[in-house]
């Protein structure tokens, strides 16, 4: 069997057009359009004019000089992701929300004396 190592045919389609500034708003109703249940998108996509329009947003906020670049930054709980491209937007991914499944996140800190008997009065 013969791999076929062609560039894909059908490029994917950018989910959200941006206009001179980065736009908040849009974002947030992108992201919560694409979650449920306890489930939501995990990656921003960002192409070369995107990546520019949220550093020039996020400097505002925090100063330029704080944020020289996007790796390993996370916006909205999304870890960003910078692609070659010219302009992009997409989220994908998928992340749960481990607060209803995992009993240990619900536990009470372990110096706090009085809920932590509460917590063992209800164990019982």
């Amino acid at each position: 069997m013969e791999a076929n190592h062609a560039p894909d045919a059908h490029p994917i389609a950018s989910e959200l057009i941006l206009g001179d500034a980065w736009d908040p708003s849009a974002v947030a109703g992108l992201i919560r359009s694409k979650s449920s249940h306890q489930e939501s998108p995990c990656f921003l996509f960002l192409g070369k004019r995107e990546a520019d329009l949220l550093r020039s947003h996020l400097g505002a906020i925090f100063g330029p000089e704080n944020v020289p670049c996007l790796k390993d930054t996370f916006y909205m709980g999304l870890e960003v992701i910078e692609l070659a491209s010219e302009s992009f937007l997409l989220t994908c991914g998928r992340k749960t929300s481990r607060t209803l499944q995992d009993p240990i996140s619900k536990r009470p800190e372990w110096r706090d004396s009085v809920s932590d008997t509460l917590w063992q009065y209800r164990l019982h």
